[in-house]
């Protein structure tokens, strides 16, 4: 392992470029999937909430913050998909790689904040009823909305720094349509273990914090409606929160088991296996 540092170091050899593979095992009929069917429903709920009057409240606003959020997340990923699908054009430099990764943990920690708030909003609204419309206002949104923007803008820059201190030579193929920070760090032959820490660390400070707020709302929202007498009532209030509740077990389901397949998958073997990579391939003779 030292040998191959100190000739990486004295070669100054580095990869300009990665390769995106795509989807692995549908390169024959991926093109199929270009359509973006995620971008359109989202500006399909931004116009609505615009356009009906009825629905310019706390909640609804929360929500199209959310679907401005996933048109970020699906832009930042889609157009390079779409360069795979159209043009096969798989390259992409190293910048525009740890630009990515830092772009797609942004809004995807971003989505978890929205969650958050929308928590929250339902928390207020359920078990405060008559102090709700005089705390959950136009300004809580706003300023809920900058909290979970720079919060989340501030603590995911260290994942894409730490990955771009990483060094690259040999290999540079992912066999992903677009650059994670796990799949990107196991093709450095130097130790990517701080990586790996500082993913694990992002996913459960951030995302695991908000998990933890968002079920401790549900579970008082919960208990202050099963004290309801009438059973209408009860079945009328959890309504008004059972689709929030899905799509949160789903996106939180949805983390969970990512973030756990790719930290199993991603092991040191890649690391290792880049490094002698690197030994095999040097012009450079071996130096004492």
């Amino acid at each position: 392992m030292d040998i191959g540092l100190s000739i990486a170091n004295s070669s100054g050899f580095q990869l300009s470029e990665f390769i995106l593979m795509g989807f692995p095992g549908i390169h024959e009929w991926q093109h199929w999937l270009s359509l973006p069917l995620a971008l359109g429903a989202n500006l399909l709920i931004i116009i609505t909430i615009q356009h009906e009057t009825m629905l310019h409240e706390p909640m609804y606003h929360l929500l199209g913050i959310l679907a401005v959020v996933d048109i970020g997340l699906v832009t930042t990923i889609m157009l390079k998909i779409l360069a795979i699908f159209w043009f096969d054009a798989k390259a992409i430099s190293l910048p525009e790689c740890f630009a990515q990764i830092y772009a797609i943990h942004s809004f995807m920690c971003m989505e978890s904040g929205i969650f958050l708030c929308m928590a929250v909003d339902r928390y207020m609204a359920i078990c405060y009823p008559l102090q709700y419309t005089s705390i959950v206002t136009e300004a809580f949104v706003i300023k809920a909305t900058l909290s979970v923007v720079l919060r989340n803008g501030l603590l995911t820059i260290p994942v894409p720094v730490l990955a771009a201190q990483r060094h690259y030579c040999s290999r540079n193929e992912i066999d992903h349509c677009l650059c994670s920070n796990l799949g990107v760090t196991s093709l450095a032959y130097d130790d990517s273990t701080i990586n790996r820490f500082c993913q694990l660390a992002l996913v459960w400070v951030v995302v695991g914090s908000d998990m933890g707020l968002v079920f401790a709302s549900y579970s008082l929202i919960i208990r202050s409606v099963l004290k309801l007498n009438s059973a209408k009532a009860t079945s009328k209030t959890l309504n008004t929160c059972s689709s929030h509740l899905i799509l949160i077990l789903f996106f939180y389901t949805a983390i969970i088991v990512v973030s756990v397949t790719t930290w199993q998958e991603e092991g040191l073997s890649s690391s290792m296996f880049s490094s002698m990579c690197c030994i095999l391939s040097s012009p450079q003779p071996l130096t004492p």
